[in-house]
């Protein structure tokens, strides 16, 4: 039997868990259907925090991938007195199983990035399933991340300087794009900042099965997020679904991967560290064993949140330091 979740998890942590698991729907149990997910969780209680003060924010639409429609975005501009541009420059992809959440549910965390790395960040509304199953998220992220690179100097950001980022099937995407970017010979990415990335969709590790439940996020979620994202026939095993089983790592851009203990995907976002230095791919990471999936979003709460979120900005402005310092750009695509 798995240990008791009170024992493992943080004591600050337990009740705000305890909290958004009572106000989050019943995913692969009562609620099997993502526009009711989507209804359910509009309709709860906004964060009682202040949003965090950037220089500005944009909503606007870029093109899609050939033959799709137009993809929304979110450009957040960091306030001019934070430090000189060419600013580093995040693509930031959000969370939500590749079925739920958008721009408003990671509003805060992509102003936090935009603020502590005084960076431009720009956050993407990818397709989501079941509406638009695999690989419509991935074709989105890519295209964004090619126009970000492409429009970087009107948005007073140095393409030298890009980040993508993203947590849970955010995470994913940022490490699959990644991928793609290499395989495609650009854009070039200088970072990966991959927050409890979903890097392996079997569902098989350790962590999957001690922490199935009483952490938030579900093993029951996790298979209800998957089956909306690949369908019945769909492979998991597919390398643009599961990073982690990628032929080859190597060539890879620096990477920072964040991970909780008690989150089911805890294990595989570890072995997708190990995996990246095994490929000789520089890699650091923030690791908070008494943490759950989804602490990052609470840094006004949670110290590790704070620590994590510190961790996230010093790599991305790391990006243009060493650019402007002329040294390691960190592991250009191409």
């Amino acid at each position: 039997m798995p240990p008791d979740p009170v024992d493992r998890l943080a004591p600050e942590a337990r009740p705000l868990v305890d909290a958004i698991t009572t106000a989050f729907p019943d995913l692969g149990g009562a609620v099997t259907d993502a526009t009711e997910a989507r209804r359910i969780l509009a309709a709860a209680p906004e964060s009682p925090f202040p949003a965090p003060v950037v220089g500005a924010v944009e909503d606007r639409e870029i093109p899609g991938p050939p033959g799709a429609p137009a993809i929304p975005v979110r450009v957040y501009l960091p306030e001019p007195d934070t430090a000189p541009g060419p600013h580093p420059v995040v693509v930031f992809f959000h969370g939500g199983g590749w079925v739920i959440c958008d721009l408003d549910s990671h509003d805060h965390t992509a102003r936090r990035l935009c603020r502590d790395a005084g960076a431009v960040v720009v956050s993407v509304d990818y397709r989501l399933a079941p509406e638009a199953p695999f690989p419509a998220a991935v074709e989105d992220a890519y295209a964004a991340v090619c126009w970000v690179a492409d429009h970087a100097p009107e948005l007073g950001a140095d393409p030298a300087a890009l980040t993508v980022a993203g947590d849970s099937a955010g995470g994913n995407l940022a490490a699959v794009v990644a991928q793609i970017a290499r395989d495609e010979d650009g854009p070039a990415i200088a970072r990966q900042v991959l927050v409890y990335p979903s890097t392996d969709a079997r569902q098989k590790s350790g962590s999957f099965d001690a922490n199935a439940e009483g952490y938030f996020l579900t093993a029951a979620h996790c298979l209800w997020f998957r089956e909306q994202y690949l369908g019945a026939d769909g492979d998991p095993a597919h390398p643009r679904v599961s990073p982690l089983l990628a032929e080859n790592l190597a060539g890879l851009p620096a990477a920072h991967i964040v991970t909780a203990g008690c989150d089911p995907l805890c294990d595989e976002g570890r072995a997708y560290a190990k995996a990246l230095r095994d490929a000789s791919v520089t890699v650091t990471q923030g690791h908070f064993p008494r943490m759950f999936h989804g602490f990052f979003g609470f840094p006004e709460l949670l110290e590790d949140a704070r620590e994590a979120l510190a961790g996230a900005a010093e790599v991305i402005a790391s990006a243009a330091y060493d650019r402007k310092n002329g040294g390691d750009q960190g592991g250009r695509a191409g």
